[in-house]
């Protein structure tokens, strides 16, 4: 659920729905929700001919649609995105202030100092920075296309910096071999999951499969069946046959997977033990500050507007450019890997 939606009634939450249905067929405007983000935002953007998608697709429909006014459900850097990508639309978002840590801990000066230290290398940013900070890479990856990048460029020779989520990084170098000098960054919602409370969970579901996002520590990735992007851990879901998962992800990725997958039966990895108070707390909170009610203000009132100074968004845009050029060149992205550590 989004901020408030738990206060709300079903009747309030079906006149919301039913308000943001009207408003988004009037302003003639599309909406494109992430996984991660309330369930109610996730059926309305596939109601009204929007997207629910990880965070390299939101770029793609955003960019190739139609629609002149995009609403981006989900965090900032996602909606900077598209407005980098498409300059001439407005770009909305139910709550501007639904930030990611990674941006947070990736602050503009200081990697521009990291950059400078070292010259020679080859900078690739992950999807969750700020505009500024991707106007200073030579590529944005997001989790979905990282690891086949990455394997490009250091085919090629390169030495990568890269920024900001350390597990990502760590999983991608042990992956490719490349040469890689890592941001000190993380997901406060991934880096939480726990390796050993992980382990005693799959001891009490032996016939389960582990679906973990790369963004996880070392010791959970190494007990995965499938690491991969959200649209990967989804498809792994659907396609194996397997009667149990348990997923190593923000827990709004539930949604999509009961619907697309009604039959499975889903568990949340843990991030603590037994004793505490919350065994898995995998949401985050800058992704619950999206909901209806937000989604009927931004539209109604034309509050949330997404602006980026045109010049930052055109260097920017080079790094963007860059990645969608590459996946659309190339088969599909590199976003699901099978038999990745114990099963």
């Amino acid at each position: 659920m989004g901020q408030g939606a738990c206060s709300l009634t079903q009747t309030e939450r079906l006149a919301l729905k039913d308000r943001a249905r009207q408003l988004l067929q009037e302003r003639q405007a599309v909406l494109v929700a992430h996984y991660y983000v309330d369930g109610d935002l996730q059926d309305l953007a596939l109601e009204t001919g929007g997207c629910v998608s990880d965070s390299l697709e939101m770029a793609r429909f955003g960019r190739d649609h139609h629609a002149q006014t995009l609403v981006v459900a989900g965090v900032r850097f996602m909606g900077e995105s598209a407005k980098i990508l498409s300059p001439h639309k407005t770009v909305l978002m139910p709550d501007l202030d639904a930030t990611c840590s990674l941006d947070l801990g990736c602050p503009t000066d200081d990697f521009s100092a990291f950059c400078d230290a070292h010259p020679d290398r080859t900078v690739v940013v992950y999807a969750n920075t700020s505009a500024a900070v991707k106007a200073r890479a030579d590529w944005m990856v997001t989790s979905s296309c990282a690891l086949a990048i990455v394997s490009h460029l250091h085919a090629q020779g390169q030495k990568i910096l890269w920024a900001p989520d350390r597990h990502l990084g760590r999983y991608i170098q042990e992956q490719t071999g490349a040469d890689m000098l890592m941001w000190n960054g993380a997901c406060i919602v991934h880096d939480e999951f726990k390796g050993g409370e992980l382990e005693l969970l799959r001891q009490e579901h032996p016939l389960a499969k582990v679906l973990v996002h790369p963004e996880s520590p070392a010791a959970v990735v190494a007990q995965a069946d499938v690491v991969g992007s959200t649209a990967a851990l989804l498809k792994a879901v659907m396609e194996l046959d397997a009667p149990e998962f348990i997923v190593a992800t923000d827990n709004g990725m539930f949604h999509r997977m009961r619907q697309a997958a009604p039959n499975k039966v889903l568990l949340e990895a843990p991030t603590a033990g037994n004793s505490a108070t919350c065994k898995s707390c995998a949401h985050c909170p800058w992704m619950a500050m999206n909901g209806l009610q937000g989604l009927v203000d931004c539209l109604e009132r034309g509050t949330g507007a997404v602006e980026i100074d045109p010049a930052l968004g055109r260097t920017a845009l080079r790094c963007i450019d860059r990645m969608l050029g590459f996946t659309a060149a190339t088969a599909k992205p590199v976003g699901l890997v099978s038999g990745i550590g114990a099963a």
